[in-house]
């Protein structure tokens, strides 16, 4: 019976020597190196068709006896080591090529090129190794990631708590919860705010890559809520509206402080990733709202207790009421909702666009 050789195109490096073998959907694969030979067999789609193919190559020098091989749909490349580094004149012992045996001219090179290839990959090693020391580690790593592991976590058993607390009474007392959610929750909402400052001074120090100017906007403006309007003025505290703000600013952070607890130990889970940049679509705007209506609120009682009020001279008038200040706060409250809504919107498409990339 006629032996089927299929058709075999090589290249080589100054150490490897490549082989591409023209066989479909190649099974059955039997390839190795016995002395300085090259023995392979297998079945496959070839030149005559659906059968099985062999061929054999002696080499000029002598190769390493370990052989690397990928089979595809398309065909099947082998790659086996020099045992010396060197340049060949040609591929087989024997002066006159086989029939079966072609250049292949997509990994072709001359010897000089092969040369030039190789101090390139040399030069990109070394330039990498130079890199790489230069990039000092950072010896104090684990503790602020530690650090900011603890503080992400604190937080987000605080906002739980709240969160937990203000649903449960919420189903229990409908809407009387309302009116006596400040004398509930205040003051664990004071722990996590007060805490909360540590997110300007991260950036600050460094700690975390993040914009200084967001995280303060969102800081300053809750504190000037729960400390300024809602906690000076005795009748806010009883108004439907803090609960509504303290449900919203919870609801955000339930999502928000584990997504960057995770982030410390190197973890992700994609439902969470995806909530943490898309829950804050609605309900950021919705805070900012609640939020106006309790500085709104709060004028006329600020008017009418004087609180804050800075006193002016006789000919200007009695006193400089604290609610022009509020007026002020309101517009620049929006104007804050406008660049903060922006950075987050960056953030949401950058993160996602990086991912997809990923994926590609």
């Amino acid at each position: 019976m006629q032996t089927l050789t299929p058709h075999v195109y090589w290249a080589q490096r100054h150490g490897e020597i490549y082989l591409r073998v023209e066989l479909s959907d190649a099974k059955n694969l039997d390839i190795c190196v016995e002395g300085n030979t090259l023995q392979f067999k297998a079945h496959g789609h070839g030149a005559k068709g659906d059968n099985d193919y062999e061929f054999s190559l002696e080499f000029l020098q002598p190769v390493k006896p370990e052989v690397t091989h990928r089979s595809t749909q398309r065909l099947v490349n082998i790659t086996l080591r020099k045992q010396e580094e060197c340049w060949w004149d040609r591929l087989t012992l024997q002066e006159r090529k086989p029939l079966f045996l072609a250049p292949d001219f997509d990994r072709w090179l001359d010897e000089s090129d092969a040369e030039m290839e190789l101090h390139a990959q040399e030069e990109e090693i070394i330039n990498r190794v130079s890199i790489e020391s230069k990039i000092h580690k950072d010896p104090y790593l684990a503790l602020k990631k530690g650090y900011l592991f603890m503080y992400n976590l604190v937080q987000f058993l605080g906002f739980s708590w709240i969160f937990v607390n203000m649903t449960v009474r919420l189903f229990i007392l409908g809407q009387d919860s309302f009116y006596d959610t400040f004398h509930t929750i205040a003051d664990m909402m004071y722990f996590c705010q007060m805490m909360a400052a540590a997110e300007v001074i991260n950036p600050l120090l460094g700690l975390v890559k993040t914009g200084v100017f967001p995280a303060m906007i969102q800081v300053v403006g809750r504190n000037v809520i729960l400390f300024v309007v809602f906690g000076s003025l005795q009748d806010m505290q009883n108004k439907a509206v803090v609960f509504f703000v303290f449900y919203l600013w919870s609801s955000i952070e339930i999502f928000r402080y584990p997504f960057y607890m995770l982030a410390c130990i190197d973890t992700e889970w994609k439902l969470l990733t995806w909530v943490r940049y898309t829950i804050w679509i609605p309900l950021y705007p919705l805070g900012t709202l609640a939020e106006a209506v309790a500085v709104i609120q709060s004028m006329p009682v600020f008017d009418e207790t004087r609180l804050y009020s800075v006193p002016l001279p006789q000919v200007l008038g009695s006193s400089f009421s604290f609610s022009y200040t509020l007026k002020l706060y309101l517009a620049l409250m929006f104007l804050g909702l406008f660049i903060n809504f922006r950075h987050l919107f960056r953030q949401r498409r950058r993160r996602f666009r990086s991912r997809k990339r990923k994926m590609n």
